[in-house]
């Protein structure tokens, strides 16, 4: 049964606030029919014009609009999807376009209009984020695109499955701007986008694959988080997406569905100066930490208590993890404090991150410790913590990127040579297993490798995984077939409709 007309909710939802209604004028004319559009409520509105170069693709592909050569499975290994096959030969990569494809503006999928795509994406200044450090040619020829990078790779189709690396036709490129609008391949067609407020999308009966039950899609952006919950409890949107953890106690816990994520808790110790230089301190502050209490106290038991850096999120790391535990290396023996002083950063763009540290601050003076805590905006602490300024350090961490792979993740964090060693860890043993992991093949041999390197990075204490979280995603009644995807990937899909 669903919840009570739109007029009614509006007239109900303004009596109690008024000011929240106002964020939810919705675009679509459903009535609880069959065929109703599907109304989603997002978190973050579009950085930059929904271009798919940019973290905006990620909207692209939840709303089925914009597709990608490769997709990934639950494992993250490669599946067809715009590309029916490929192949290596060293540092070349061939594809099979697939046929009967067309855009949305009419035109057809062909191997030179896959290669004009991933040329311009390779090309572009800044490049999208998953080719930081990797130069590939694209070439074409009948149905074969050939992508060839300067050195092996064995993570090319991983690579490709990226959103920020969807295939639109010629005319979404104009300049220094890219447009999704009208010009992807998806089941839905993008048709009109109202800056960082609202978007529209039709169904496209065009669509190479299984045709979309839903005639469509409104989605409207509204950051402040009791907002959203609010647009679920009073039937204003059928999907919403990134409920607080504050608010979801709130709601009919039958319309939510807790996502565990690839996104870790992390406290980083620094590694290079100051008392966390001793790893005997490290391996106190290790002892300390109650990630029981921050899971249950900050997370309101809607986190998952992290045995390593890879959570559940990640199907496969549990039993990798539970192999490697007979001969992990072993860990250094725990220095009592004495009063030790310690200054711990973190950042307020994520609601329960000064809650942790706060929490952290507790356990790590009742150990011993003399804790400070600093505090402030993510854009205004990262090159601090990125310099070490920090003797520890308090992160949300995406442990899967862009390529489905954390091979990329654990190189950029804890290799001497990574880009994000917030923890300055320079160990050869670490360096040595990431090196390891990121030259092996995709698959069980990879994955294998890549716990060997969780192993080794936790034997050197540089960092103490917390909690794993999770996100509350909420569906209205009469909502079939949402995705709920770790990697936010997929949510509206072909096979999603409204009663």
């Amino acid at each position: 049964m669903r919840l009570p007309s739109r007029p009614l909710q509006a007239a109900a939802l303004a009596s109690a606030a008024t000011l929240l209604t106002g964020c939810f004028a919705a675009t679509g004319q459903g009535s609880g029919a069959p065929g109703e559009r599907i109304r989603v409520t997002m978190m973050n509105p579009p950085r930059s014009g929904l271009s798919p170069l940019s973290d905006d693709a990620f909207k692209l592909s939840r709303w089925s609009t914009a597709e990608t050569l490769v997709t990934l499975d639950a494992n993250g290994d490669p599946r067809p999807a715009l590309a029916t096959s490929w192949r290596q030969n060293g540092r070349t990569w061939s594809f099979t376009v697939r046929d009967g494809v067309t855009f949305h503006d009419g035109s057809p999928l062909t191997a030179k209009a896959v290669a004009h795509s991933l040329t311009k994406a390779a090309t572009a200044s800044p490049k999208p984020r998953i080719l930081d450090g990797v130069d590939l040619a694209v070439t074409a020829s009948g149905r074969t695109v050939t992508v060839t990078t300067a050195t092996a790779d064995p993570l090319v189709p991983q690579r490709l499955s990226s959103p920020q690396l969807s295939i639109l036709s010629a005319k979404a490129y104009r300049g220094k701007t890219v447009s999704p609008v009208g010009t992807g391949t998806g089941a839905f067609r993008l048709t009109d986008v109202d800056g960082t407020s609202s978007a529209a999308l039709d169904r496209y009966d065009g669509y190479w694959g299984t045709k979309a039950k839903a005639p469509g899609i409104d989605v409207t952006f509204v950051p402040d988080g009791t907002a959203r919950a609010a647009a679920l409890r009073s039937g204003e949107a059928d999907i919403v997406e990134a409920i607080p953890v504050s608010q979801a106690a709130l709601l009919d816990q039958e319309l939510i569905t807790e996502v565990p994520m690839p996104r870790t808790n992390t406290l980083y110790l620094n590694t290079a100066k100051g008392p966390f230089k001793n790893p005997g301190l490290r391996a106190a502050a290790r002892r300390a930490i109650d990630a029981a209490a921050i899971a249950q106290g900050v997370y309101e038991g809607r986190a998952d208590v992290a045995r390593g850096l890879l959570g559940p999120a990640l199907p496969w790391a549990a039993a990798l993890r539970a192999e490697r535990e007979r001969t992990e290396p072993k860990r250094a023996a725990a220095t009592a404090p004495g009063g030790a002083a310690i200054t711990i950063g973190t950042f307020t763009d994520r609601a329960e991150l000064p809650e942790v540290a706060q929490t952290l601050q507790q356990h790590l003076q009742r150990a011993g410790f003399t804790v400070k805590l600093e505090v402030r905006e993510y854009a205004n602490i990262e090159s601090d913590a990125l310099a070490g300024e920090f003797d520890a350090f308090i992160l949300s961490r995406a442990t899967v990127l862009d390529s489905g792979d954390p091979a990329a993740y654990l190189y950029s964090d804890f290799a001497s040579r990574g880009s994000f060693n917030i923890a300055q860890l320079a160990d050869p043993t670490v360096d040595k297993a990431l090196d390891k992991a990121a030259a092996t093949k995709a698959g069980d041999a990879r994955r294998r490798a890549v716990m060997a390197a969780e192993a080794a990075v936790l034997a050197t204490d540089a960092a103490i995984p917390m909690v794993h979280e999770r996100v509350v995603q909420g569906d209205a009644p009469g909502v079939v077939g949402a995705e709920h995807d770790p990697r936010e990937r997929l949510l509206v899909t072909p096979a999603t409709y409204v009663k």
